[in-house]
């Protein structure tokens, strides 16, 4: 498993000794739809780096309402709370596009930590980018009409995933807190103005372009710097 080959951003931007404490306990998963990656307030015992696939971060207010807060793609990782040195999350986290990706221990992830403050800092970075992503999706969902959060959403898994999008318009409703019908009629506006093709459980973007100006600012610098992962790369070790 040579660094240079992986896609994960995360592990890419390491240091050649920084991730060395971490190969000896990564292990390769696939990642299937609907996976439990963490359950809220629940401890963490694993983070996973997906190469493909998107996972989602989840909350859940009193009476059973969801929506999204956060995804991660191969840009990122799971387990940002360990990172912050806590244990366990109130949301959860879970596969909506299948994939695969690594797999480490939490203790294996802490002990490395432990050694290394450049990781330390590396991943510190990460969850500093993931941080704004949440804070962007909250500024989003509270002035956003429901077309340009959609833009927005789809337009963040695109960057994510290898071109056609596989979700139900269920799954697109709880990932934009929004009510089903709301999202059918977002989906449909959007292919009538040919930024889309959405057929049963499968969109493609066929207009990425259009898509952006869409958003009105939604999907704005923030999103195009992939939240910052590039900045992963500044510590590295010559």
């Amino acid at each position: 498993m040579p660094q240079s080959i992986l896609r994960n951003h995360v592990l890419q931007a390491l240091s050649p000794e920084d991730f060395a404490l971490l190969q000896p306990s990564m292990h390769h998963v696939e990642l299937a739809i609907k996976a439990p990656l963490e359950d809220s307030y629940q401890p963490i015992e694993h983070v996973y780096f997906p190469e493909t696939g998107i996972a989602s971060v989840v909350a859940t207010m009193t009476g059973g309402r969801q929506s999204e807060v956060g995804i991660i793609g191969r840009d990122g990782m799971t387990g940002v709370a360990i990172i912050l040195g806590q244990d366990r999350s109130p949301n959860e986290t879970y596969i909506q596009v299948a994939g695969n990706g690594w797999c480490l221990p939490v203790e294996n992830l802490r002990a490395a930590i432990a050694q290394s403050q450049t990781l330390g800092e590396s991943l510190l970075r990460y969850a500093h980018a993931f941080l704004v992503q949440s804070s962007r999706t909250a500024l989003v969902n509270g002035h956003s009409k429901i077309e340009e959060r959609l833009a927005r959403w789809l337009l963040m898994v695109h960057d994510r995933s290898e071109g056609k999008i596989y979700l139900t318009h269920e799954f697109l409703a709880t990932m934009l807190g929004a009510r089903r019908p709301g999202v059918t009629t977002a989906l449909q506006m959007l292919e009538y103005r040919g930024l889309i093709h959405a057929k049963r459980g499968e969109i493609t973007i066929i207009d990425r372009a259009g898509m952006i100006k869409l958003t009105h600012g939604a999907y704005g610098e923030e999103e195009q710097r992939q939240f910052g992962i590039a900045a992963l790369g500044s510590g590295r070790k010559s």
